[in-house]
């Protein structure tokens, strides 16, 4: 079994310009390995619209996540590599 280590600090992800929302997704994610964008919604207190453009802006200009699904309730988000 291989670990590697976990580059997703909080440090490491202020570093790279992410905001305090998005980090609290990734955080979310790692100890439940998926995020949908409803529990994005409720663990930050942000309308649809904040918790879409936020997890897009981790797949598309971070990639750190990646999205499962392609449309409606059963999309979910993933860590990169997971």
């Amino acid at each position: 079994m291989i670990f590697r280590k976990d580059i997703y600090t909080k440090t490491y992800l202020k570093k790279l310009g992410i905001n305090e929302r998005q980090i609290k997704a990734i955080l979310y994610t790692k100890e439940n390995d998926r995020i949908s964008n409803k529990e994005y919604q409720n663990i930050n207190s942000v309308s649809k619209r904040t918790a879409t453009n936020d997890l897009t802006e981790l797949v598309e200009k971070f990639k750190i996540l990646n999205k499962v699904g392609t449309s409606g309730a059963g999309i979910y988000y993933k860590l990169m590599g997971n």
